[in-house]
């Protein structure tokens, strides 16, 4: 079933919704949560929560992609589970992913004076700058939380080559934000 078609039936009120939505997404959506939880049943109770989150949302929201909309809710949701069930001790890849990101993006003494949608909007135009490869590295290294063997088996490519582009990746955020006043 095509998006459009599911949300025909959210606007409708279909209790087809739901179900259509986990056939189309529930297993990109359960590998998701999975590699940020690391715990099958957490996982499946996150995108459980992702699609009472999207019944609950739509409508009146009308997402133009739906995919990316349940990925950001499942993604949001798995990471609260994270700060609630393990406060101090987060899995070793999530924090290993904020290390890599630490040395280019704002530190908590500006969190302040910047606005964490001023950092999203420039982070979204960096990464319109960036090419297809270099761009997909990147989201699925720091926004889906896969590991670099994964995405150079996935995309054909060395190991060696998505470290290398993420590092590459990495030094053009840094710029980007400091010419943007958004890093000192």
């Amino acid at each position: 079933m095509e998006d459009r078609e599911i949300l025909k039936l959210f606007r409708q009120r279909s209790e087809e919704a739901i179900p259509a939505l986990e056939t189309r997404y529930g297993q990109h959506l359960g590998a998701l949560a999975l590699r940020l939880l690391g715990n099958p049943q957490d996982a499946e109770e996150c995108v459980n929560d992702t699609y009472l989150s999207a019944w609950n949302a739509i409508p009146p929201e009308e997402p133009a992609h739906l995919f990316a909309y349940l990925a950001a809710i499942c993604r949001n949701r798995a990471l609260n589970c994270l700060d609630r069930a393990r406060a101090q001790k987060r899995r070793g890849e999530v924090v290993a992913l904020t290390e890599e990101l630490e040395g280019c993006i704002p530190d908590g003494r500006r969190e302040q004076e910047v606005t964490s949608r001023e950092v999203a909007q420039a982070l979204n135009l960096f990464l319109q700058g960036l090419g297809e490869e270099p761009r997909r590295f990147f989201l699925r290294r720091y926004w889906y939380a896969e590991s670099v063997r994964q995405i150079a088996r996935d995309c054909g490519v060395s190991e060696s080559k998505v470290k290398m582009s993420l590092l590459r990746s990495r030094n053009k955020l840094r710029e980007f934000l400091e010419k943007e006043g958004l890093w000192s």
